[in-house]
């Protein structure tokens, strides 16, 4: 609508010029169509703001997803398995026949992980209004598909680990997960000539919790980059439709 409102000024301005105008239609048409084509550049508030809002809907996405029931546990993604220096634990154990006890320890440490992650929207939400301009068209304009992860890796890495480990440490005694271990760990190094093991199981799910997190938003992050189709407003499309055309 606006290029032929553009056009039919330009054709009333032939009326009232004469051939001798220095005006050159052709090359004020082409200049115009070309503008409307391209759409102007996004401003540093715009990219600010489409940032923020396309990450709060990963966060609230990712977070969602994994603090439900099997969250963690029927993603094999994230899924919590035996620490890798226990798993001879594992080993040693389901071929003694106690199948059951390594499953049931499997449960609770993914169980716990769900409960913990239903307290990393706020942190999250806190990091990004903290969040700079410049660090939103730096995030924006990178070409890697997980910049905006690896940002909330590193403000946010302490908070959820001091957040997390401990309703870690609760949720593992709630869902019996430390008996289970304990149970489990006390068998193994009962068995002669084995090197003991001493896993911090409070730390490891930790960490494991967290990796998973950011594992989420990261698939997150890469959906909005690279599925137009994922950018509901406006101001989305606008703003990486612009990152695209620099990418």
């Amino acid at each position: 609508m606006k290029l032929r409102t553009l056009i039919l000024s330009v054709a009333a301005l032939t009326v009232t010029y004469t051939s001798s105008a220095q005006i050159k239609i052709p090359g004020v048409l082409k200049q115009a169509a070309n503008s409307m084509a391209q759409g102007s550049a996004p401003s540093q508030l715009e990219i600010g703001s489409a940032l923020k809002e396309a990450l709060e809907i990963g966060i609230s996405a990712g977070t969602g997803r994994l603090s439900t029931e099997n969250g963690f546990l029927g993603n094999t993604a994230v899924k919590l398995l035996f620490p890798p220096e226990a798993q001879k634990v594992e080993k040693t154990l389901r071929g003694l026949g106690l199948n059951k006890p390594c499953d049931d320890f499997i449960m609770s440490m993914n169980r716990a992980a769900e409960l913990a992650v239903k307290e990393a929207k706020p942190i999250f939400i806190s990091a990004l209004k903290q969040m700079t301009l410049q660090d939103a068209t730096n995030i924006l304009l990178s070409k890697e598909k997980n910049t905006a992860t690896s940002y909330f890796q590193r403000v946010t890495s302490d908070a959820l680990n001091a957040k997390f480990q401990p309703i870690i440490a609760e949720a593992l005694n709630k869902t019996e997960a430390t008996r289970y271990w304990t149970d489990m760990s006390t068998r193994y190094n009962n068995v002669p000539f084995v090197t003991k093991v001493q896993t911090d199981l409070t730390a490891y799910a930790t960490q494991k919790a967290m990796d998973g997190l950011f594992y989420e938003v990261a698939q997150e992050e890469l959906q909005i980059r690279s599925n137009s189709g994922a950018r509901k407003s406006a101001l989305l499309q606008k703003v990486f439709g612009y990152a695209d055309s620099k990418n």
